[in-house]
């Protein structure tokens, strides 16, 4: 899932971008407010962390415009504002959660989670898939409940298809959500991990719409 990190605060910046990371998640930074708009206007992310007091534009400012422009992505905003009025405009203009500095790096975590989870349509942490089971709090696949080892690559790229079950994905799209930034983006990269992924899981459990991409299985 990629996740952009709005925030001008290097020590906080780097510690979302840590535990994201760690959470299974392609994070990439912005501290200005012109290239925060321009991104997530232009971008597909899965969820963005946006602090309301950027330089060039304000938070507010800049959500707004991604609303009246029909951008839907999940929106969880983070301030050091705590006045109640702030938190009715923030919600007001469109943000999916509203978190006060200082806050628990966990909660921010959770909270990404949630809103991820939400705009796919998934109530639970616990995702059933055919025989298989995701658990994106573990950040863990199960197979009739017994845990399965996979890398953290492999993990990214179930959990991603997961969230996106229903829909042909392509190469390009999983390499954006699945990958940071500076990766070495090498075009065969997702068809190697899809064949790690098929050892692992079952042929069955990714197909392979030939010239579109990939999608769940058909008993997912």
């Amino acid at each position: 899932m990629r996740v952009l990190v709005a925030e001008d605060d290097d020590r906080i910046a780097e510690t979302l971008t840590n535990a994201l990371s760690r959470a299974g998640f392609a994070v990439e930074r912005e501290s200005e407010g012109e290239s925060v708009w321009f991104r997530g206007d232009s971008e597909a992310f899965d969820a963005i962390i946006l602090d309301l007091g950027l330089p060039q534009m304000d938070g507010l400012t800049i959500l707004k415009r991604w609303r009246a422009a029909g951008k839907t992505t999940p929106v969880l905003i983070l301030t050091a504002r705590g006045q109640w009025e702030e938190r009715v405009d923030g919600i007001e203009a469109g943000a999916d959660d509203y978190v006060v500095k200082p806050f628990h790096i966990m909660e921010i975590v959770a909270r990404v989670r949630s809103l991820v989870r939400r705009a796919s349509g998934l109530a639970s942490s616990r995702v059933p898939f055919g025989r298989y089971m995701l658990d994106t709090g573990k950040m863990q696949v199960f197979l009739d409940g017994a845990p399965i080892d996979l890398t953290p690559q492999e993990y990214k790229l179930v959990a991603y298809l997961v969230h996106q079950r229903g829909r042909v994905v392509s190469q390009l799209e999983i390499t954006e959500h699945i990958y940071n930034q500076d990766y070495e983006r090498d075009s065969n990269a997702v068809e190697v991990l899809v064949g790690r992924v098929r050892k692992r899981l079952g042929q069955e459990v990714i197909r392979t719409r030939r010239g579109f991409g990939y999608v769940l299985g058909e008993d997912a």
